[in-house]
């Protein structure tokens, strides 16, 4: 692993003058370099000798971690910006030990195997593949180099082919889970929505995860009193033809963590607003956008449990043997102002246990 040692002694003339400078230039977006650090007082818990310590952790070196993320949406977005929180925790600290080339991908599959086979040309000290399509691509990039890969939001790892029926690692790579609650969300569906029949699903017929929990739901639907029906598309542009399609044949949608789906939410909410049927979501920023309710994880959360991750790698321990984690816990979010749009009862024992409740639409 390659490590770059920062020096920043504090010259006489600086210590005459009393006087200590810091730069902080960021690029936009895709990425992020470090600053300079002309003295060890420039940022806090940085030692003379380019050491971060704080809170128990050191940090020699200075490292640059490749972020490949597949698409552009809140739930994905939450857990990037967690998955640097998690590595700050640990003393990797962006413009002190650590650079972010951070790239998203759009949806696009073809982009997403160009920035992993970028980051592995460069000798990137670790990739963080945010989704899986992102996960199963890094898998390959990193397959004959000594990078590890570390990924988050796969619902299911051992479906994608990135880990064994134990947990345990293939290849390089470990990370986190974003495994669907689906028994609670349909209880939750059930409760808001007593004489609701049919659900439907839309997804994108590519993407593993979503496979994978579509069959979860078919095996569990009926013990809730629901039929399935279920909608693929291929491309973020079938989504709009789909949506109208299902729309005809359901009482209401249910939304998973479908990357390309999630990408057309806000036209597959304005649809179904507009014929007055209920779409439930997986996670909380699906929620403040016009879903009426979801029973998910904390996205943010997981991505500070996957920096952690991370950070015990940069630190020596290898990813070909952590096994994957997954957030077991799951936080009810409801939407009072879609409730009301949709003349929906919230009723109080559903309010009193929710996580948050939001009275407005983003």
């Amino acid at each position: 692993m390659k490590r770059k040692f920062l020096v920043g002694l504090l010259s006489t003339v600086v210590a005459m003058v009393g006087l200590v400078g810091c730069s902080n230039g960021e690029t936009a977006e895709t990425t992020k370099d470090t600053p300079s650090i002309e003295t060890e007082s420039s940022v806090p818990g940085e030692s003379a000798t380019g050491t971060v310590t704080g809170e128990g952790n050191s940090v020699d070196g200075e490292f640059t971690i490749g972020i490949s993320q597949f698409a552009q949406h809140g739930s994905l977005d939450n857990c990037r910006e967690g998955f640097i929180e998690g590595l700050e925790s640990e003393g990797f600290i962006e413009g002190v030990n650590v650079t972010f080339d951070l790239q998203n991908a759009n949806a696009d599959t073809g982009v997403v195997n160009q920035i992993s086979q970028s980051f592995a040309a460069n000798k990137v000290d670790l990739i963080c593949a945010i989704a899986t399509p992102s996960a199963q691509s890094a898998y390959n990039a990193v397959k004959t180099t000594d990078i590890p890969a570390v990924y988050t939001a796969v619902n299911d790892p051992i479906a994608a082919g990135l880990a064994k029926e134990d947990k345990s690692p293939v290849g390089n790579t470990t990370g986190t889970s974003d495994k669907l609650p689906v028994e609670k969300q349909l209880a939750m569906i059930r409760e808001i929505l007593p004489d609701a029949k049919t659900i439907g699903i839309l997804y994108t017929t590519s993407e593993i995860n979503s496979e994978m929990t579509v069959r979860e739901y078919e095996a569990l639907v009926e013990d809730y009193g629901f039929t399935l029906v279920t909608e693929g598309v291929s491309s973020l542009a079938e989504v709009p033809n789909a949506a109208d399609s299902i729309l005809g044949k359901v009482d209401c949608l249910n939304n998973l963590t479908d990357n390309t789906v999630v990408s057309a939410l806000p036209t597959i909410l304005n649809k179904a607003n507009q014929k007055g049927i209920p779409v439930f979501g997986s996670e909380i920023e699906q929620v403040k956008i016009g879903c009426l309710a979801a029973e998910g994880i904390d996205y943010r959360e997981l991505g500070q449990q996957t920096g952690v991750m991370a950070a015990k790698i940069l630190k020596g321990e290898k990813a070909s043997e952590m096994e994957f984690e997954l957030i077991t816990d799951s936080k009810l979010y409801l939407n009072e102002k879609v409730a009301e749009q949709l003349n929906v009862t919230l009723q109080d024992e559903v309010k009193d246990r929710a996580e948050e409740i939001f009275t407005s639409i983003d």
